[in-house]
């Protein structure tokens, strides 16, 4: 008789490892030719070369950039990592390496922040663990013995879980009045795009920013559930290629719709996915399978409680992250505190203009700052409306100012920010030291709430 209880059981049960195996093949493609394009274009040296001030994340300050050399290096051991992934060679190690590589990427600046991104590197993460390397890999290639043709449950489950919350709390973020009830930010974004042949005069409506925000509310809380009923899945799916090859067309958010497009066929049964192996080997020339000489799950059933241990741990963190925001005071869209991490995706046009001062206490002189002689175009963009990257440039030039000879720097900063139409108001106050303030997890009382400076008289 087993020792597992039932649900670890139905967690370890073997399944077909196809999917996880076609999953493995494309992500480690598609992440292979977004590191050459990313290469191509210049952004290695753009985004983390020539900037002379970086903005890492709070805990993380100690992540500094490589170099001139170094970061071109970092990105060569990525590509190298994704190749791994997608030929399944020395697999674990491959996944290991992307993963490290492409995080330590990410948190050299906030100012590059995406969901994507994020999304990347908690899925390569997920990769270390599953063995998506069963078959249609060299490791199985160069050791038969590991071949399998089955994996635990839980592994294709833990992908297609964390793939459902992507979706599901993007639409939970959709559920706020600017969204619902103003269709703010489309009937923004929706007009600059009325040059476009045959259809452009569409976006031109007012009904259909409010038929997109409400039909992407839909979208996103019920595709989850869509695609995992077979009965809804093929038809889902259709609308998962219309809805991302729509947002390619309208929107520059890079590779994102591609990789959720090619995510979602996790949801797809296990025969889909051995027609696009079988297809694969009859391309390369390789046999249709190798024998397993032991039974697939034998030597994967090992310590099943400390596995589902971790997978509860990890589902949990998941879950909570994007509700912290209830932590905080005031509209989460003004302060963002507990925006990043949560799924919050082109949820809001966000805009400003920052000026900063810096005062010598033993004269009293004060001198406005060229926030271009330390900042890049886009940089300076974000700091005017993301209050913690504000507070981390004020301590820049705190910093530099020191350096300058000036003992106790005072820096203030007048910050004019317009969220989603409303008219430009001050997000911080303008008399405020920043230079005494601390970054924390707190909630950062020096923010002026969006509602008191709301205009009146109208």
């Amino acid at each position: 008789m087993s020792t597992l209880n039932p649900s670890t059981s139905w967690l370890m049960r073997p399944v077909s490892a196809a999917p996880l195996v076609v999953f493995r093949v494309l992500f480690g493609g598609m992440m292979l030719a977004s590191i050459a394009r990313f290469a191509a274009k210049g952004w290695i040296t753009d985004l983390y070369v020539a900037p002379k001030v970086f903005f890492p994340y709070y805990g993380f300050e100690w992540v500094q950039p490589a170099g001139a050399v170094g970061m071109p290096v970092v990105f060569g051991l990525m590509a190298l990592g994704a190749l791994g992934i997608m030929l399944g060679a020395w697999y674990r190690w491959s996944a290991g390496l992307f993963f490290l590589a492409f995080t330590y990427v990410e948190l050299l600046d906030k100012s590059n922040y995406l969901n994507h991104y994020y999304f990347v590197s908690v899925v390569a993460f997920l990769l270390i663990w599953v063995p998506a390397n069963a078959q249609f890999s060299l490791d199985a290639r160069w050791q038969p013995e590991r071949w399998r043709s089955t994996v635990p449950q839980w592994a294709g489950l833990l992908l297609r879980t964390q793939m459902g919350m992507v979706y599901f709390f993007a639409g939970v973020a959709k559920l706020n009045p600017d969204w619902l009830f103003e269709a703010m930010p489309l009937r923004l974004w929706l007009p600059a795009h009325t040059d476009l042949p045959i259809i452009g005069w569409f976006f031109d409506q007012l009904w259909v920013a409010y038929a997109f925000s409400w039909f992407g509310a839909f979208y996103d809380l019920t595709i989850p559930f869509f695609l995992s009923a077979r009965r809804t899945r093929y038809w889902a799916y259709a609308t998962v290629v219309v809805f991302h090859v729509l947002t390619a067309v309208l929107f520059q958010i890079g590779m994102f719709p591609y990789i959720m497009m090619v995510s979602t066929l996790l949801f797809f049964p296990a025969s889909f996915h051995e027609k696009l192996l079988g297809w694969g080997r009859r391309l390369l020339g390789q046999p249709a399978g190798v024998p397993e000489t032991t039974p697939a799950h034998s030597a994967l059933s090992a310590a099943p409680r400390g596995l589902v241990v971790a997978l509860g741990l990890w589902l949990l963190v998941q879950v909570l992250l994007p509700w912290r925001f209830l932590l905080y005071p005031g509209d989460l869209f003004w302060s963002e505190q507990g925006y990043r991490f949560s799924w919050r995706v082109m949820l809001m046009e966000k805009s400003g203009t920052a000026f900063f001062y810096v005062l010598d206490p033993r004269t009293g002189h004060e001198t406005e700052i060229r926030n271009r002689d330390y900042l890049t175009v886009t940089q300076e963009k974000q700091v005017a409306t993301q209050p913690d990257m504000l507070l981390q440039f004020a301590h820049v030039l705190r910093d530099d100012y020191r350096r300058r000879g000036v003992p106790n720097p005072q820096v203030r900063a007048e910050a004019y920010v317009t969220l989603n139409g409303r008219s430009s108001r001050l997000l911080i106050n303008p008399k405020l030291n920043l230079a005494q303030q601390q970054e924390g997890f707190g909630a950062k009382a020096w923010i002026l709430p969006l509602e008191q400076v709301e205009p009146t008289g109208k």
